[in-house]
């Protein structure tokens, strides 16, 4: 049976990665970043088409799909910043509106392709917006059979604490998410991810690995890593390097900035900030430093030799550029399961 997939919002390749990993083949995908074209050609051998999915015409997408195709899967993340705890207090302005229309834009290309398969990826917060009930609809209008849930991603094999929000729709019969993989003794931590990585300093880069590189720290902020515990608050520091803020009753809501790690558990939800120590919880549990690249990578279960940039770059390029792609992107092992999901959807189908 020939399955094949077009990936919308790909970005570096994250979902398609993790599909890919579950044997399903991908031709292409669709990314307003030009910056992100390296990564997901180099690494996924899938076609990178560098467009707004707001104008994509009605036939382009089917025409994408080999001719002897068996089922068409038709996914994507739409950017979900709109939809995040930190953006809902920005949630009229004419930007993120702009962003939120994007899922009727997808839902837009389902009626035009009529894919066997859709599957949709976001932060859970979106579920409960009318622009989710608006795409709910749009499935059940063209005869989809729909599965969505806020999955914990450590249940899923992903070392970080965070939900996401998980859709299949099939029009082929039921189909359903694959049950937790792991429980809360076993999920995945950050020694088993990234604690045999190199020694790096603040500021370094590894010559043998341009990614594993970390952003330097000024004077104080090296002060105060270097009085921070694992798992611990800046409770832990001398008084006179506290931030004004934390001074404040207010302060007391900030516990998890300028923190270490802890080895043993999963880390923190890896953010589009994480190479900076003041952004959350990002510093390493033993080395005086924020996470680098490759760390972040490897706890967004990309693989430990995706490239990200052109290997002639060394390590010349924007961290805050690289750290984007990596924070935006479906963490592959997420995709994997995804993937994993909808071959069982078809062996059902096809067995029975």
């Amino acid at each position: 049976m020939k399955i094949n997939a077009v990936d919308l919002f790909c970005g570096v390749g994250g979902l398609t990665c993790g599909v890919q990993q579950a044997g399903i083949n991908v031709v292409a995908g669709y990314d307003i970043d030009p910056r992100s074209q390296f990564a997901y050609e180099f690494n996924n051998k899938a076609r990178f088409i560098l467009k707004d999915v707001k104008e994509i015409d009605g036939q382009e997408i089917n025409n994408l799909y080999p001719d002897n195709t068996d089922i068409k899967i038709l996914m994507g993340c739409a950017p979900c910043q709109p939809f995040s705890t930190y953006s809902h207090k920005y949630k009229n302005n004419e930007n993120t509106l702009q962003k939120m229309d994007l899922l009727d834009y997808f839902g837009q290309q389902i009626e035009y392709v009529q894919p066997d398969i859709v599957s949709m990826e976001n932060v859970p917060q979106m579920a409960k917006e009318k622009v989710f009930d608006n795409f709910i609809q749009i499935l059940k209008d063209n005869d989809y059979s729909i599965d969505y849930k806020v999955v914990y991603a450590p249940e899923y094999g992903v070392p970080q604490k965070r939900k996401r929000l998980l859709l299949l729709a099939s029009k082929l019969g039921e189909i359903k998410l694959l049950p937790p993989q792991f429980a809360k003794d076993n999920y995945p931590t950050l020694r088993e991810t990234i604690g045999n990585l190199p020694k790096l300093k603040a500021g370094e880069t590894n010559l043998k690995d341009p990614l594993h590189r970390s952003r330097k720290l000024s004077e104080l902020n090296m002060k105060r890593i270097k009085q921070s515990k694992p798992g611990g608050t800046w409770k832990d520091w001398d008084e006179e390097l506290l931030l004004e803020a934390y001074k404040k009753k207010s302060g007391a809501s900030f516990g998890s900035v300028y923190g270490r790690l802890e080895w043993d558990q999963p880390s923190n939800t890896i953010t589009t900030q994480f190479p900076g120590i003041g952004n959350g919880r990002f510093g390493h549990p033993e080395q005086d430093r924020a996470l680098s690249l490759r760390e972040g990578a490897m706890l967004q279960t990309f693989p430990r030799d995706y490239l990200f940039t052109e290997p002639e770059l060394g390590g010349n390029y924007p961290i805050a550029q690289v750290a984007l792609q990596i924070g935006n992107a479906v963490p592959p092992k997420l995709g994997e399961i995804i993937g994993q999901s909808i071959k069982q959807h078809l062996e059902e189908i096809y067995h029975d």
